[in-house]
């Protein structure tokens, strides 16, 4: 994996390597909880006699759980893994419990008892992201950062595609090959769990924390403590208060249009087998366009081109207010595909750049709480005006206004000098 100025290159050493490896284990994971864990609740939901309204409300309680969850513990798991020699066994513990959780929603059978192992599996999931984000200033330096953080969702993009075609065929061609939709969505589990795993294994065993706190008495209450002093301090380092401002809104105009992508299209009267094929080729064209980002990293500056994708969603939000066909859904598709990797992989590395790069895990614990609760802001905003003016175009456009918020912040952070933070 190189990336290229000119005759110069930039090649990802092999803990680069081995730290994106772990991205495209654990992507699947999201593709998993937006489709076949929600399809598979229903049944047994239906099973137990719950009704449709039942069975969304739910499904959207557990995923607020796990949400709140991490947003809660995050900071202060972050804070403790920041301690010398604590934060790679905090992330095997995470990734444990995520992957295991994965495995263990294919044996349950009662509704309850499988949102509780969901909610564990998520929060596993999640707060393993917390740690692998804040691992990037240990296993590549500096001036790799982009590239680094760029390959890792790309492959993450491209990669997650692999298990899941093949668990997708599995449900798919049950019949035909003698397997009940229960046990081939069993089967699905474990496969998508075992792929987690195994990708998880070169990074656990090559990772080395080179920045950390060294380890004190009662470490636990002391990183309670040290998370205490970074967020009484961090309104005075203001290019840090700044940019977690910034990121809560872009990323909300982001995970929004994520999230609404297909509501706003089934809304719109469009063939549901359409919409998801639009979506599949999001993915594909998310993976080399993340790549030519963190490329366009070495001759630009990573707060250049983060502003180029926040001013171009803009510009898609206001694109989704006069959608009206098919193909202009695919052509928006497209287009949230080109900038989708570069915004959210420049935005990790940009930040790894501006905290102290031993304390990056309760930094990152900051970052997600911004990320998890811009999560659900965004969409509230787009259901209140559709519902307030019945008209679903002009709900969309709101998320126009997040990417301006947080075009406007993101300029005012990057003109306040780091040593005056």
């Amino acid at each position: 994996m190189k990336a290229g100025k000119g005759t110069h290159e930039i090649e990802i050493d092999q803990s680069g390597k081995n730290w994106i490896l772990y991205d495209v284990g654990n992507s699947v994971f999201v593709l998993l909880s937006a489709t076949l864990l929600p399809i598979y609740f229903n049944s047994i939901a239906a099973d137990a006699g719950l009704n449709d309204a039942q069975y969304l409300a739910f499904w959207g309680y557990a995923a607020s759980a796990a949400t709140l969850a991490v947003a809660l513990l995050g900071p202060a798991l972050g804070a403790l893994a920041d301690t010398k020699g604590y934060k790679k066994p905090i992330f095997r513990l995470t990734i444990l419990a995520g992957a295991c959780g994965c495995a263990a929603l294919g044996f349950a059978r009662q509704w309850l008892v499988f949102l509780a192992i969901y909610v564990i599996a998520k929060v596993g999931f999640s707060a393993s992201l917390i740690f692998y984000d804040s691992m990037l200033s240990d296993v590549t330096e500096p001036e790799r950062m982009d590239q680094v953080s760029s390959h890792g969702y790309a492959w993450g993009y491209i990669g997650s595609c692999i298990p899941f075609a093949l668990c997708l065929g599995l449900v798919l061609g049950a019949e035909r090959i003698g397997l009940t939709m229960t046990a081939a969505i069993m089967l699905s589990l474990w496969i998508i769990a075992l792929w987690w795993l195994l990708l998880s294994l070169p990074l656990l065993r090559s990772y080395r924390q080179r920045y950390f706190v060294e380890r004190r008495p009662r470490a636990v209450a002391e990183s309670f403590r040290r998370l205490g002093r970074t967020l009484a301090n961090v309104k005075r380092e203001k290019n840090i208060f700044l940019f977690l401002l910034a990121f809560f809104f872009y990323i909300d105009g982001v995970y929004t249009i994520i999230d609404m992508a297909t509501a706003y299209g089934t809304a719109l009267g469009f063939d549901t087998a359409g919409l998801l094929l639009a979506l599949l080729v999001l993915q594909v064209v998310a993976f080399p366009c993340s790549i030519f980002f963190g490329r366009l990293a070495v001759r630009y500056r990573a707060e250049q081109l983060i502003l180029v994708c926040i001013l171009a969603y803009f510009g898609i939000a206001l694109f989704a207010m006069i959608l009206s066909t098919q193909a202009q859904f695919w052509v928006l598709a497209v287009l949230v595909g080109i900038f989708q990797g570069g915004v959210q992989a420049l935005s990790r590395s940009y930040f790894t750049k501006i905290i102290p790069a031993e304390q990056s895990g309760e930094y990152f614990g900051l970052m997600d709480i911004c990320g998890k609760g811009a999560s659900f802001l965004g969409t509230t905003l787009v259901g209140v005006v559709s519902q307030a003016t019945g008209d679903i175009h002009l709900g969309v456009g709101v998320i126009a206004v997040l990417f301006a918020v947080g075009a406007v912040l993101f300029c005012l952070a990057v003109r306040v000098p780091p040593e005056k933070a």
